[in-house]
């Protein structure tokens, strides 16, 4: 019972991460159609260049305010938030009249959805049973993969459309009532987080929540999980942090691999190889209806492997091992994806275009399969409640200031240096596949508590009646902070 609770709970938190990957996804087709670029009179390639450009740094900006009010307001008040200001940006997007009226639409969208695909799996990661926390927080990496398949398909579909505004304001159209949607799950059914209560003093409501997200578990177990969760939280909450130095001075292994793991996803190409793809499809000869369905295609088979994997691979063989193998994976594939184009791109082989377009699929794969169903929950889950929402605000604005970096140079970087783009991604996830192999601790099947002792920070055992027993974790980390709480 409690499992499906937990399983509608991350369902409709994961129409926050859906509206990120449909929204970044439905822009690439709308700007392409002929009656969009007719009704906004031509705009100039800097003006078509912002609809990218104004979505990102929205995203951004979004995450970044997640760091300063997303603990004031809590988890379901700032998703709350957000929905209402995505709801706005994408009925201004469906009305507008005019490019500044559209860009306006965009930074608006942009900003709740960064703000949204940052707090959702922290959330997520929050109300999860340990033994199922990879799959009810890897549901947020399949929201976004759900979101780039469905934007897609719907981009392939109004190609057929009679030429007008039906082109690219239905596909815009269809991110309208999702916002309402979800903030109508937050109000109702949806419990806030039970460590975010305990956090903010309010223990009996904690309790509440917590026995309604595990109903149907033992008892007695639920109520020692509590208890230790409880004790752990007080214990950090009397070590006031006051800044960002403090941070990375206590708890700098948790924050860097908090960072570094959403940095690498940006770093492995998976944007340049997402936005790029059509233009790939193009040189090797494809006509633009099959060029569509292809990038449809592509979206379907991240969904579908994204979800495999979440369902079956992320609580059972681990988030390091996922990483690992997601990474070198990606090495070899980008090798031979390189190799297939330089060999093939500009000949007649039509069998060896067939295995250059492999090349992107095996991608796909390996990088929905692997990073994207443990990613965004990997990042959250390592860090301490104190501090989950203000450093997570932060590895999502590196994620994405990085990705619009090594976008907006892909143009430039496929026309002078060609597939050997590719190469600049090999040396990236070579370079974090050894900071994973070395720094990436286990957490699997761990409370969100006991995972800082994998980072050799102290962890509380308390005793049946609730009373802190004992620490245990680094004796250097112990006598560091030894003078600061007193237990």
């Amino acid at each position: 019972m409690g499992l499906w609770y937990s399983l509608g709970i991350a369902l409709f938190a994961a129409i926050g991460t859906f509206l990120f990957g449909f929204d970044t996804g439905i822009a690439t087709t709308t700007i392409a159609h002929q009656s969009w670029i007719d009704y906004m009179k031509k705009p100039s390639n800097g003006l078509t260049g912002a609809v990218v450009a104004v979505y990102i740094a929205g995203e951004a900006c979004g995450a970044l305010t997640q760091t300063f009010i997303g603990d004031k307001l809590g988890r379901i008040r700032f998703m709350q938030l957000m929905c209402i200001i995505v709801t706005v940006g994408t009925v201004i997007q469906t009305a507008s009249v005019n490019i500044g009226m559209f860009l306006a639409g965009r930074v608006l969208a942009g900003y709740a959805v960064g703000g949204m695909v940052a707090t959702v799996p922290i959330y997520l990661s929050e109300i999860s049973d340990p033994k199922s926390r990879g799959l009810i927080g890897g549901i947020s990496g399949c929201g976004i993969s759900f979101g780039t398949m469905a934007s897609n398909w719907v981009g392939y579909a109004c190609s057929y459309a009679p030429y007008g505004a039906v082109q690219w304001r239905l596909p815009l159209a269809i991110q309208i009532p999702w916002g309402l949607i979800m903030f109508v799950g937050l109000s109702t059914f949806m419990p806030n987080s039970p460590r975010q209560l305990i956090r903010i003093g309010k223990v009996d409501d904690a309790r509440h929540e917590f026995s309604r997200i595990r109903r149907g578990g033992n008892t007695h177990e639920v109520e020692e999980e509590f208890t230790l969760m409880q004790a752990q939280i007080e214990y950090e909450m009397e070590r006031e942090i006051t800044s960002y130095k403090e941070i990375f001075r206590l708890f700098r292994s948790r924050v860097l691999v908090s960072i570094a793991v959403q940095t690498m996803t940006s770093l492995t190409g998976v944007n340049v190889i997402q936005y790029y793809q059509t233009s790939l499809y193009k040189s090797l000869g494809i006509g633009s209806h099959t060029i569509l369905a292809l990038a449809a295609v592509y979206g379907t088979v991240a969904f579908l492997s994204n979800a495999v994997t979440t369902k079956y691979m992320t609580d059972q063989w681990g988030r390091r091992k996922m990483i690992i193998s997601g990474l070198a994976g990606i090495v070899l594939i980008l090798i031979y994806a390189a190799v297939m184009q330089r060999e093939f791109q500009n000949t007649s082989n039509r069998v060896g275009k067939g295995f250059a377009i492999l090349g992107i699929y095996l991608f796909v794969v390996c990088y929905y399969g692997m990073l994207n169903s443990t990613t965004w929950l990997y990042g959250a889950e390592v860090l301490p409640i104190a501090l989950r929402s203000k450093v997570m605000g932060l590895a999502a604005a590196s994620h994405f200031i990085v990705n619009v970096a090594v976008t907006e140079a892909g143009p430039s970087a496929f026309a002078n240096i060609k597939e050997n783009y590719y190469y600049v991604f090999v040396v990236c996830s070579t370079f974090f596949l050894a900071v994973a192999y070395f720094y990436f601790p286990e957490t699997k099947q761990k409370t969100l508590e006991e995972v800082a002792a994998a980072f050799g920070d102290k962890v509380v055992l308390a005793d049946e009646g609730g009373k802190r027993a004992s620490l245990v974790g680094n004796v250097d980390h112990i006598e560091e902070l030894g003078e600061r709480s007193q237990v």
